[in-house]
Protein backbone atom coordinates (compact mmCIF):
# COMPACT_ATOMS: atom_id res chain seq x y z
CA UNK A 1 0.00 0.00 0.00
CA UNK A 2 2.44 2.50 1.43
CA UNK A 3 6.07 2.05 1.73
CA UNK A 4 9.14 4.39 2.84
CA UNK A 5 11.88 2.85 2.35
CA UNK A 6 15.15 3.97 3.96
CA UNK A 7 14.34 7.57 3.39
CA UNK A 8 16.51 10.28 5.19
CA UNK A 9 15.71 14.08 5.37
CA UNK A 10 18.13 17.16 6.52
CA UNK A 11 17.24 20.63 6.38
CA UNK A 12 19.97 23.67 6.02
CA UNK A 13 22.59 20.95 5.13
CA UNK A 14 26.15 22.35 5.31
CA UNK A 15 25.06 24.97 7.78
CA UNK A 16 25.37 25.28 11.61
CA UNK A 17 21.27 24.79 11.55
CA UNK A 18 21.63 21.67 9.92
CA UNK A 19 18.93 19.47 11.19
CA UNK A 20 18.32 15.85 10.71
CA UNK A 21 14.31 15.79 10.32
CA UNK A 22 14.01 11.80 9.19
CA UNK A 23 16.74 8.98 9.73
CA UNK A 24 16.83 6.82 7.58
CA UNK A 25 13.17 5.85 8.20
CA UNK A 26 11.65 2.31 6.87
CA UNK A 27 7.77 2.10 7.14
CA UNK A 28 5.43 -0.49 5.42
CA UNK A 29 1.61 0.83 5.62
CA UNK A 30 -0.69 -2.09 4.55
CA UNK A 31 -3.63 -1.70 3.33
CA UNK A 32 -6.87 -0.70 5.84
CA UNK A 33 -4.06 -0.36 8.35
CA UNK A 34 -4.87 2.46 11.11
CA UNK A 35 -1.93 3.46 13.03
CA UNK A 36 -1.64 5.83 15.46
CA UNK A 37 1.90 7.94 15.91
CA UNK A 38 3.21 9.27 18.94
CA UNK A 39 6.13 11.18 20.10
CA UNK A 40 7.77 14.61 21.32
CA UNK A 41 8.01 17.35 19.40
CA UNK A 42 10.92 17.45 17.10
CA UNK A 43 10.04 13.58 17.01
CA UNK A 44 9.62 14.34 13.02
CA UNK A 45 5.98 12.63 13.01
CA UNK A 46 4.46 15.75 10.48
CA UNK A 47 7.78 15.88 8.74
CA UNK A 48 6.78 12.14 8.17
CA UNK A 49 3.52 13.02 6.66
CA UNK A 50 5.09 15.93 4.61
CA UNK A 51 7.58 13.33 2.92
CA UNK A 52 5.12 11.07 2.38
CA UNK A 53 2.76 14.29 0.51
CA UNK A 54 5.64 15.47 -1.32
CA UNK A 55 5.48 18.95 0.78
CA UNK A 56 9.35 18.64 0.13
CA UNK A 57 12.02 15.64 -1.71
CA UNK A 58 13.63 13.21 0.56
CA UNK A 59 17.48 13.36 0.41
CA UNK A 60 17.91 9.62 0.28
CA UNK A 61 15.50 6.69 0.21
CA UNK A 62 11.80 6.10 -1.62
CA UNK A 63 8.15 6.40 -1.11
CA UNK A 64 5.98 4.16 -3.09
CA UNK A 65 2.60 4.32 -2.86
CA UNK A 66 0.37 1.48 -4.47
CA UNK A 67 3.71 -0.08 -5.77
CA UNK A 68 4.14 3.47 -7.50
CA UNK A 69 7.16 5.43 -6.92
CA UNK A 70 5.95 8.74 -5.87
CA UNK A 71 9.65 9.56 -4.86
CA UNK A 72 10.07 12.76 -7.18
CA UNK A 73 5.96 13.06 -7.59
CA UNK A 74 5.21 17.28 -6.67
CA UNK A 75 2.77 17.15 -4.05
CA UNK A 76 -0.54 18.46 -6.29
CA UNK A 77 -0.31 15.80 -7.85
CA UNK A 78 -0.41 12.90 -4.61
CA UNK A 79 -2.62 14.84 -3.53
CA UNK A 80 -5.36 13.80 -5.43
CA UNK A 81 -4.73 10.27 -3.88
CA UNK A 82 -4.03 11.51 -0.12
CA UNK A 83 -5.95 13.18 2.17
CA UNK A 84 -4.74 15.33 4.88
CA UNK A 85 -6.37 17.21 8.07
CA UNK A 86 -3.93 19.30 10.13
CA UNK A 87 -4.15 20.69 13.62
CA UNK A 88 -5.37 23.80 12.95
CA UNK A 89 -9.32 23.99 12.08
CA UNK A 90 -8.39 26.97 9.93
CA UNK A 91 -6.53 24.88 7.15
CA UNK A 92 -8.04 22.23 4.89
CA UNK A 93 -10.98 24.83 3.59
CA UNK A 94 -11.47 28.13 1.95
CA UNK A 95 -13.52 30.28 4.30
CA UNK A 96 -14.28 32.77 2.12
CA UNK A 97 -16.37 30.01 -0.14
CA UNK A 98 -20.00 28.24 1.03
CA UNK A 99 -20.06 24.57 2.70
CA UNK A 100 -21.42 23.69 -0.52
CA UNK A 101 -19.07 25.38 -3.10
CA UNK A 102 -16.06 23.68 -0.19
CA UNK A 103 -17.90 19.85 -1.01
CA UNK A 104 -17.70 20.64 -5.08
CA UNK A 105 -14.16 21.45 -4.83
CA UNK A 106 -13.62 18.43 -2.41
CA UNK A 107 -15.16 16.43 -5.05
CA UNK A 108 -13.12 16.74 -8.01
CA UNK A 109 -16.11 18.53 -9.87
CA UNK A 110 -14.56 21.77 -11.31
CA UNK A 111 -13.03 24.71 -10.18
CA UNK A 112 -14.12 27.70 -7.98
CA UNK A 113 -16.86 28.53 -10.00
CA UNK A 114 -18.11 24.86 -10.60
CA UNK A 115 -22.23 24.07 -9.21
CA UNK A 116 -23.39 21.85 -7.67
CA UNK A 117 -26.45 19.82 -9.57
CA UNK A 118 -29.79 18.53 -7.72
CA UNK A 119 -28.03 15.13 -7.07
CA UNK A 120 -24.40 16.33 -5.98
CA UNK A 121 -26.33 18.28 -3.88
CA UNK A 122 -28.72 16.15 -2.07
CA UNK A 123 -25.33 13.48 -2.13
CA UNK A 124 -23.82 16.69 -0.54
CA UNK A 125 -26.80 16.90 2.46
CA UNK A 126 -26.16 12.94 2.86
CA UNK A 127 -23.01 13.13 3.98
CA UNK A 128 -23.36 16.25 6.15
CA UNK A 129 -26.10 15.24 7.93
CA UNK A 130 -23.79 12.66 9.34
CA UNK A 131 -21.96 14.81 11.16
CA UNK A 132 -24.92 15.41 13.21
CA UNK A 133 -23.97 19.38 12.96
CA UNK A 134 -27.00 20.87 11.25
CA UNK A 135 -24.70 21.65 8.50
CA UNK A 136 -26.82 19.97 5.92
CA UNK A 137 -29.47 23.19 6.51
CA UNK A 138 -26.33 25.33 6.14
CA UNK A 139 -24.71 24.69 2.57
CA UNK A 140 -25.06 28.23 1.53
CA UNK A 141 -23.07 29.75 4.37
CA UNK A 142 -19.69 30.68 4.14
CA UNK A 143 -17.06 28.40 5.96
CA UNK A 144 -15.45 31.06 7.91
CA UNK A 145 -18.95 30.95 10.09
CA UNK A 146 -18.36 27.52 11.33
CA UNK A 147 -16.65 26.78 15.16
CA UNK A 148 -13.26 25.20 15.15
CA UNK A 149 -15.07 21.86 15.56
CA UNK A 150 -17.67 22.23 12.74
CA UNK A 151 -14.99 23.12 9.92
CA UNK A 152 -12.66 20.37 11.39
CA UNK A 153 -15.05 17.77 10.68
CA UNK A 154 -16.54 19.16 7.40
CA UNK A 155 -12.87 19.25 6.47
CA UNK A 156 -12.67 15.43 7.67
CA UNK A 157 -15.63 14.72 5.57
CA UNK A 158 -13.99 16.66 2.55
CA UNK A 159 -10.93 15.02 2.83
CA UNK A 160 -12.80 11.58 2.78
CA UNK A 161 -15.35 12.47 0.07
CA UNK A 162 -13.48 11.19 -2.97
CA UNK A 163 -12.01 8.00 -0.82
CA UNK A 164 -8.68 8.67 -0.84
CA UNK A 165 -5.96 5.84 -0.97
CA UNK A 166 -4.63 7.45 2.30
CA UNK A 167 -5.28 9.41 4.97
CA UNK A 168 -3.21 11.72 7.33
CA UNK A 169 -4.29 13.42 10.46
CA UNK A 170 -2.04 15.76 12.24
CA UNK A 171 -3.13 15.76 15.70
CA UNK A 172 -6.39 17.02 13.98
CA UNK A 173 -8.59 17.49 17.30
CA UNK A 174 -5.42 19.00 19.47
CA UNK A 175 -6.67 22.46 18.99
CA UNK A 176 -10.73 21.58 19.90
CA UNK A 177 -12.13 21.42 23.27
CA UNK A 178 -12.63 18.41 25.04
CA UNK A 179 -15.90 17.48 23.72
CA UNK A 180 -15.80 18.58 20.54
CA UNK A 181 -12.30 16.41 20.41
CA UNK A 182 -13.75 13.25 21.26
CA UNK A 183 -17.19 14.24 19.01
CA UNK A 184 -14.49 14.52 15.72
CA UNK A 185 -12.90 11.81 17.06
CA UNK A 186 -15.86 9.33 16.95
CA UNK A 187 -16.18 10.71 13.20
CA UNK A 188 -13.14 9.79 12.58
CA UNK A 189 -13.46 6.15 13.84
CA UNK A 190 -17.04 5.76 12.08
CA UNK A 191 -15.41 7.34 8.93
CA UNK A 192 -12.55 5.04 8.43
CA UNK A 193 -14.05 2.25 9.62
CA UNK A 194 -17.18 2.08 7.70
CA UNK A 195 -15.14 2.95 4.56
CA UNK A 196 -12.20 0.70 4.85
CA UNK A 197 -9.88 3.62 4.81
CA UNK A 198 -5.85 3.40 5.30
CA UNK A 199 -5.28 5.94 8.01
CA UNK A 200 -1.92 7.27 10.07
CA UNK A 201 -2.95 9.15 12.91
CA UNK A 202 -0.53 11.62 14.98
CA UNK A 203 -1.68 12.00 18.56
CA UNK A 204 -0.47 13.46 21.91
CA UNK A 205 -2.58 11.51 23.63
CA UNK A 206 -0.27 8.40 25.05
CA UNK A 207 -3.78 6.14 25.54
CA UNK A 208 -5.77 7.07 22.52
CA UNK A 209 -2.55 5.75 20.51
CA UNK A 210 -3.23 2.32 22.24
CA UNK A 211 -7.02 2.72 21.81
CA UNK A 212 -7.25 3.39 18.49
CA UNK A 213 -6.74 1.83 15.36
CA UNK A 214 -5.04 -1.74 14.93
CA UNK A 215 -0.87 -0.32 15.04
CA UNK A 216 1.12 1.85 17.47
CA UNK A 217 4.59 3.70 16.25
CA UNK A 218 6.89 6.00 18.63
CA UNK A 219 9.24 7.95 16.80
CA UNK A 220 11.84 9.88 18.37
CA UNK A 221 14.77 12.10 16.77
CA UNK A 222 13.78 11.47 12.79
CA UNK A 223 13.67 7.41 13.93
CA UNK A 224 10.74 5.01 14.69
CA UNK A 225 12.27 3.42 17.66
CA UNK A 226 9.03 1.44 17.91
CA UNK A 227 6.10 -0.14 16.00
CA UNK A 228 3.81 -2.93 17.77
CA UNK A 229 0.43 -4.42 16.79
CA UNK A 230 -1.65 -7.40 17.74
CA UNK A 231 -1.53 -8.93 21.13
CA UNK A 232 1.71 -7.47 22.05
CA UNK A 233 -0.26 -3.80 21.49
CA UNK A 234 -3.48 -5.47 22.91
CA UNK A 235 -1.47 -5.85 25.94
CA UNK A 236 0.52 -2.54 26.21
CA UNK A 237 -0.28 0.07 28.65
CA UNK A 238 0.64 3.87 28.68
CA UNK A 239 3.64 2.86 31.34
CA UNK A 240 4.32 -0.19 29.48
CA UNK A 241 4.66 2.49 26.40
CA UNK A 242 6.82 4.91 28.25
CA UNK A 243 9.21 1.87 29.06
CA UNK A 244 9.57 0.45 25.40
CA UNK A 245 10.14 4.23 24.45
CA UNK A 246 13.05 4.21 27.59
CA UNK A 247 14.68 0.79 26.15
CA UNK A 248 14.49 2.09 22.40
CA UNK A 249 15.85 5.34 22.40
CA UNK A 250 18.14 5.30 26.00
CA UNK A 251 16.33 7.89 27.38
CA UNK A 252 12.62 9.27 29.21
CA UNK A 253 10.00 10.45 27.49
CA UNK A 254 10.04 14.21 28.87
CA UNK A 255 6.98 16.05 27.49
CA UNK A 256 4.87 17.08 29.56
CA UNK A 257 1.82 17.34 26.98
CA UNK A 258 1.88 13.62 26.05
CA UNK A 259 2.32 12.77 29.66
CA UNK A 260 -0.81 14.99 31.12
CA UNK A 261 -2.68 13.97 27.65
Amino acid sequence: MLKLNHVSKTFYPGTSDARVALNDVTLHVRKGDFISIIGANGAGKSTLFNAICGSFFVDAGSVLLDGADVTMTPEHQRAKSIGRLFQDPMRGSAPGMSIEENLVLAAGQGGWMSAAGKKEKQAFRDRLALLNMGLEDRMKQPVGLLSGGQRQALTLLMATLSMPKILLLDEHTAELDPGTAEKVLDLTTKIVEENGLTCLMITHNMQSALDLGNRTIMMDQGRIVFDTTGDERASLTVEDLLEKFREASGKKLDNDRMLLA
